[in-house]
């Protein structure tokens, strides 16, 4: 597939870095001359220095040939001139843009083919807001991932010693929990993947990917750790998009607090926000937070834009006592260095969004990407189509279907019911299959087995 990439930034160059492993002919555009050099050195990709929306600089990337065009600068308005251009000159068939203003995602009619001709709309902010409020309504979890419409869920727990399956093989957790069904997709030791099996026993401390109904998975999470009490009281430290639109969704359901240190902000947010408590200060002011008694807060959120400003916040808040802290990082260098200690989750904007990206690169028809553990990894939802002639899963059992090497298939969603994967569950045209993906360089190999054959047509 041939993609230009608008933008080098972090998003821009993470994903030029995951596509470019996978066999795309990749393009780069960006006005930052030794970014380009950077990513052309470590990368096998063509870059072109200019400005993303001129006609000029798109058709020396490629334009007219182009299958795909994703414009990430940090300009909305360049990106969105971009797919202007694209579609009026070039014509070309899919235009992904990221766009962070609220002024122009509130304004319905305005992203439609005879409006400004953007296919997919990508809001960062907004993913990282759904992705931070998953993990407060579940307490306990490093991640959560919704498939399905959100019929079903993928979380990742660290398993703890005392927890009821640790010491166990996960043959024990069917026997123990004959009324929930539950698939382990898989389990990293020491950062090292294992594909789980019936007697794969469970050792304190590993992180364990699993995939249930989304009524079911606080009581899977009870096999693997002591559940965390509901989160009640939350501290955001700083109150920009992100920490707004948290404060919005939380607010009406738990006690909320934004701490920010623009005043003429602090003002913006305490009109817009029904019951959320705003306080201007700085979120680093050891007073500050004694006098708001941080040490009854059950999860401080540090979202501010400035990364050692939230690692530093976090760690204070932690030591003061807060039962937990998340962490927004936008260095992704940072994230393994700090997540474990005193900071229970750190999270990556970079690669909350990139799974957005991802969905719509990928063949066949995939409806879904996350990816995971920095990109090591991948969760996909496909759809089945065509028959037992035309494809390779339509018509078969699970245990019959030749899965690529570190693929596991955790669930089944067929209308509104959930079937767990298990090896006798046959595959019918127009389910929804969840997969994991451990080892990347088998992406290609599971997209064809969702690609029908000529027969089908």
């Amino acid at each position: 597939m041939k993609i230009i990439i608008l933008g080098a930034g972090q998003v821009g160059g993470t994903l030029a870095e995951h596509l470019a492993r996978e066999d795309n002919d990749i393009t780069v555009v960006d006005t930052d001359g030794e970014r380009l050099r950077e990513l052309h050195t470590r990368l096998d990709i063509r870059t072109v220095s200019g400005a993303g929306s001129y006609p000029l600089i798109l058709r020396q990337a490629g334009c007219e040939e182009a299958d795909l065009l994703i414009a990430v600068t940090n300009s909305d308005e360049v990106n969105m001139i971009a797919c202007q251009v694209a579609h009026t000159l070039f014509r070309t068939p899919t235009k992904i843009a990221r766009v962070r203003a609220a002024a122009y995602l509130t304004r319905k009619g305005l992203f439609a083919h005879e409006a400004v001709p953007i296919d997919v709309l990508i809001s960062p902010e907004q993913v990282v807001t759904d992705y931070i409020r998953r993990l407060i309504e579940h307490p306990g979890a490093l991640q959560v991932l919704e498939f399905a419409d959100g019929l079903v869920q993928l979380v990742a727990v660290r398993a703890i010693y005392g927890g009821p399956l640790v010491g166990q093989d996960l043959a024990f957790l069917r026997r123990h929990m004959p009324n929930v069904d539950t698939r382990v997709a898989a389990i990293y030791r020491k950062d090292r993947p294992i594909i789980p099996r019936g007697d794969t026993v469970i050792e304190a401390d590993d992180e364990v990917f699993f995939l249930a109904a989304r009524r079911d998975i606080r009581a899977v999470m009870s096999e693997l750790r002591r559940l965390d009490r509901d989160f009640r009281q939350v501290v955001i430290a700083g109150g920009g998009n992100i920490g707004e639109r948290l404060a919005e969704h939380l607010e009406h359901s738990h006690q909320v607090k934004i701490i920010e240190q623009s005043l003429e902000r602090c003002t913006q947010l305490s009109e817009r926000l029904d019951r959320t408590v705003v306080l201007h200060g700085s979120v680093t002011a050891k007073r500050l937070l004694e006098e708001e008694h941080i040490e009854d807060c059950d999860i401080f959120c540090a979202l501010t834009n400035d990364d050692e400003v939230n690692i530093m916040s976090s760690m204070l808040a932690k030591r003061l006592g807060a039962k937990k802290v998340l962490t927004l990082i936008n260095n992704a260098a940072y994230v393994d260095l700090v997540q474990g200690g005193e900071i229970d989750i750190a999270i990556s904007p970079q690669q909350a969004t990139i799974g957005s990206l991802l969905t719509h690169v990928r063949r066949g028809d995939i409806v879904k990407v996350h990816s995971l553990r920095r990109g090591a990894a991948e969760a996909i939802e496909a759809i089945a189509h065509g028959d037992t002639q035309s494809s390779k899963v339509v018509g078969r059992a699970i245990g019959d279907i030749d899965l690529p090497q570190g693929t596991t298939i955790g669930a089944v969603v067929r209308g509104k019911e959930v079937l767990i994967a298990h090896d006798d569950v046959v595959v019918a045209s127009g389910d929804h299959v969840i997969l994991f993906v451990i080892d990347k360089r088998r992406l290609r190999d599971v997209e064809r087995l969702f690609q029908v054959g000529l027969t089908f047509f």
